[in-house]
């Protein structure tokens, strides 16, 4: 089984607003943080914004941020929110199921316990595991080529 490289930006978006939890972030912000195209990264917004993951504020000050507490929300939630489908071979889907050993073979059976325990891993972990070393998440976060980095006077004290 493989992820969509939809639901892997998914994932990468949400571990940044995990990162970020509180804040509004834009979604050019993301777009250039994870080199894709603001159009694609709208589109995943747009769905994790439908599947009430995510919250989004137009205007000028608009951007998007977690609809909950990043320890509240799956990978399980984020995974089903962005794959059309988890078909793993052609009998999961009745209505495109021609194989000829459906009904007696015992494949279908085993992948499906297979898909279960992936889900129950999935289930367990949320984005708040993902982004518990947030020394190395930042470091990876570091402004991109050309940003201006402003500090706060909160920032510089000690």
């Amino acid at each position: 089984m493989k992820l969509t490289q939809y639901s892997d930006l998914g994932l990468r978006l949400l571990m940044y607003l995990a990162h970020r939890y509180g804040e509004s972030v834009t979604i050019q912000e993301m777009s250039d943080r994870f080199g894709v195209s603001k159009n694609h990264m709208v589109k995943i917004s747009h769905q994790l914004t439908t599947s009430g993951l995510i919250e989004s504020t137009r205007g000028r000050n608009g951007g998007v941020r977690l609809a909950g507490p990043p320890e509240s929300i799956s990978v399980a939630q984020v995974v089903r929110a962005t794959e059309d489908n988890f078909h793993l071979v052609e009998c999961f889907n009745p209505a495109q199921d021609s194989c000829v050993l459906t009904g007696s073979c015992k494949l279908t059976g085993v992948l499906n316990a297979a898909l279960a325990a992936f889900f129950e891993v999935l289930s367990e972990t949320t984005l708040a595991d993902l982004v518990k070393n947030s020394k190395a998440i930042e470091k990876a976060l570091l402004p991109v080529t050309g940003e201006v980095v402003i500090q706060s006077r909160a920032s510089t004290r000690r």
